[in-house]
């Protein structure tokens, strides 16, 4: 089995030193670079160009420079899809959006994460687990979103809050870590 399908699978796997995960990640951060670059007035170009990285896309969609990604590949953006700047995603595993999503500056979605044994850290050993996030999401400026969670659909989750658990459905959720603040009626 090769590192890719150990991360695709969710075990452990070695980022640091294959070549073939080496290689795919300097290319996807290549472009990132050019899409950094690229002038605000430039939207066609850095449209394209984002479809050339990310997974898969709709229609509309825009994320605003510094953008930032591992693969590129794993990340698939729904319709009406907004990112505000310096968004960053860890993408070893899949990271999902749904539509009508907008996320506030200095956001990340980190799906990689590394053992607590030191040993395995220090050889470059880590895993990968998806994380989702559903129709209708708000997501506030500084949050951080872990390895493994699931945001579902109509869903605001507060400025600084670090994302450890899934959050349901329908609800404003905040804090570090993250919990349910309060209901949201339809």
């Amino acid at each position: 089995m090769t590192e890719k399908e150990k991360a695709k699978e969710g075990l452990l796997y070695n980022a640091n030193y294959d070549e073939e995960l080496l290689v795919e990640r300097m290319k996807c951060k290549e472009k990132c670079q050019i899409y950094n670059n690229l002038n605000q007035s430039e939207i066609k170009n850095r449209k394209e160009l984002l479809k050339t990285i990310l997974g898969k896309t709709k229609e509309q969609f825009l994320i605003e420079p510094n953008f930032y990604c591992d693969y590129g590949y794993n990340i698939e953006i729904g319709e009406n899809f907004y990112s505000n700047h310096n968004l960053v995603i860890l993408d070893a595993a899949k990271v999902t959006f749904g539509d009508n999503v907008f996320i506030g500056p200095n956001c990340g979605f980190y799906a990689a994460g590394h053992p607590l044994d030191a040993r395995q850290r220090n050889k470059g050993i880590e895993y990968a687990k998806p994380i989702s996030v559903g129709n209708d999401v708000w997501i506030g400026g500084n949050v951080t979103v872990l390895p493994g969670v699931n945001i579902g659909s109509n869903v605001v989750i507060g400025a600084g809050s670090v994302v450890t658990k899934d959050i349901p459905s329908n609800v404003v959720a905040v804090g570090n870590p993250c919990k349910i603040l309060k209901k949201i009626e339809k």
